[in-house]
């Protein structure tokens, strides 16, 4: 049996990385425009059986707007479900930002047979990520903004790690001479609906699991 999770709006909360849900929102930016990402977070704890038997957990994307994000436990993996813009779809197909990267066409087993593309996604504007940098093990944080200052001048939008300077875009594909060697994991998903994310179980037919990876 999986548990079920609605997006919903509400204050900060405390937050801990093994079993809470929360939910990090904000607009990205349009390239020549400013704007600012405003997350807020709600907390909401799975059973403690459901965590251990990491049985699939299942989402309600509906609600998500284009720039929001959501974080959900799996196994004890936090986990990473973006509702990618179309600006930020484009930015995915820009021959510089492919040339910045190291494993563009996602040659290494980082993601299961059906999320091998260029969105590295079942449906392109939804990427489900295994939010565990593939350098040291952090949590990367997401910079959507283009050109963020604090990145470099040609970032366009994507996921930092702040511990060593790792690098990835909004497709989990990093970035070529940092610490980290492969993209950020897949992991097995499908969506049971046009609303629902099942977030743990794979679609029909498939077998892939995050045991055959080339790093977690």
């Amino acid at each position: 049996m999986s548990e079920t999770f609605n997006v919903d709006d509400g204050r900060a909360s405390p937050v801990t990385r093994r079993d809470v849900l929360f939910v990090a929102t904000g607009t990205f930016a349009t390239i020549g425009a400013a704007a600012a990402v405003w997350p807020f977070f709600v907390s909401m704890r799975p059973s403690a059986d459901v965590l251990a038997a990491g049985e699939p957990v299942t989402v309600d994307v509906s609600q998500m707007q284009p720039g929001q994000q959501i974080s959900l436990t799996w196994q004890g993996k936090p986990i990473f479900v973006l509702h990618r813009t179309e600006q930020a779809l484009a930015e995915l197909k820009n021959k510089d930002l492919i040339a910045r990267l190291s494993d563009p066409d996602s040659t290494a087993l980082q993601q299961p047979g059906y999320a091998r593309n260029g969105y590295r996604s079942i449906r392109p504007e939804f990427l489900v990520i295994v939010a565990i940098c593939t350098h040291l093990g952090c949590i990367p944080y997401i910079k959507p903004d283009p050109g963020d200052p604090t990145i470099d001048a040609a970032w366009p939008g994507g996921y930092f790690c702040p511990c060593h300077g790792s690098k990835y875009d909004l497709a989990g594909r990093v970035f070529r001479g940092v610490p980290a060697p492969y993209n950020l994991p897949v992991p097995p998903y499908h969506f049971a609906d046009d609303k629902t994310l099942v977030v743990g179980a794979n679609p029909a037919g498939e077998n892939f699991s995050l045991s055959s990876i080339e790093q977690l």
